[in-house]
């Protein structure tokens, strides 16, 4: 018999964010295995490890509210609701993919669903993200502009303009640096100055918050409050989410400067997957069993994205040209 639910979401949102943090893992790892053998072009950059903040965030967003990615983008745009098998064409760069397959990995986007893009320029998605919550200031529908970094992008030059004018303009719009210890190879200890990113918002009169991101709860009780204070006016804010990637920043990356034993040591104790279910099965709100069952689910939609992708049709020379300039 089920317990009575302790959580912020139904048991319903629960299992469909179990899913959505599945379907992430799952497409992560299945990259990292093709990748390998030599199935895919281009540069690929996993998000597994990190599927507790595109989650927790994602899960209270609509359509009408946009986002903009990183480089590492594949777990936002699957908690955005992008198409899973359009993201595989993608990335297999295929016809039917969501850029019909000439952005791959680095450029998937579906406006469509509020997806901006993934941005392989560190730091280029804040400011896209501010023209997109100036315009929902000005339609006046409630709608929200999400901008993620990473902590090496989060020292760029554009990220900090981008702080400065959300601030001025008091736009609706969540900057989310998504922390994981690592600028490609540089420790964020060596790299920033401050102790927490926290203290960059302030320098900008934003409030700030920083959580565990690894824990799902905690970054959705924490991107609840803030995108509802952005909802109904009042202004930007920032969230870092402490958070851990499972592989290197690329794919092909030794990982030489990680310490001794660090991946197992992430992998057994920081596992924001194992979290969420250790949490809910021990308030008796879902099954171990349940848990298991979706991830069989994931596991068949993957292998049909996989399927579905490597079957679709290149493009052709023809396809070129197209998509090149844009008719009003």
């Amino acid at each position: 018999m089920a317990g009575t639910n302790p959580f912020p979401l139904s048991r319903d949102e629960l299992l469909k964010c179990y899913r959505t943090m599945g379907t992430i893992r799952e497409f992560e790892d299945r990259l990292h295995i093709d990748f390998g053998r030599g199935d895919i072009p281009g540069f690929v950059h996993l998000y597994a490890g990190e599927e507790a903040s595109a989650t927790g965030i994602m899960s209270h967003l609509g359509d009408g509210d946009r986002i903009a990615s990183t480089h590492r983008g594949h777990g936002h745009c699957i908690s955005k609701g992008v198409d899973v098998v359009a993201m595989m064409k993608e990335i297999y760069g295929r016809k039917g993919g969501a850029c019909n397959g000439k952005g791959g990995s680095m450029h998937i986007a579906d406006v469509s669903k509020g997806m901006m893009g993934a941005n392989g320029i560190l730091g280029a998605g804040a400011p896209l993200a501010c023209g997109a919550a100036l315009a929902a200031k000005y339609r006046k529908k409630g709608e929200v502009a999400i901008s993620f970094v990473g902590d090496g992008a989060s020292n760029q030059g554009t990220f900090l303009e981008s702080l400065n004018l959300a601030a001025v303009w008091n736009l609706p719009v969540l900057f989310v640096v998504e922390n994981n210890g690592y600028a490609e190879s540089t420790s964020r200890d060596y790299g920033t100055a401050v102790d927490s990113y926290v203290d960059r918002a302030a320098g900008f009169g934003l409030p700030g918050i920083t959580v565990d991101g690894t824990d799902f709860f905690a970054v959705y009780e924490a991107a609840g409050e803030m995108i509802k204070r952005a909802r109904e006016g009042g202004g930007p804010a920032l969230l870092e989410c402490k958070m851990v990637r499972f592989h290197g920043h690329f794919e092909g990356d030794a990982q030489t400067y990680r310490g001794a034993g660090e991946l197992d040591s992430i992998r057994a104790d920081q596992d924001c997957m194992k979290k969420f279910r250790a949490q809910v099965t021990a308030a008796g709100v879902i099954t171990a069993d349940e848990f298991k069952a979706i991830d069989r689910e994931v596991l068949g939609v993957i292998e049909n994205a996989v399927k579905e992708a490597k079957a679709a049709p290149l493009p052709t020379l023809a396809d070129l040209t197209t998509d090149v300039y844009v008719t009003y």
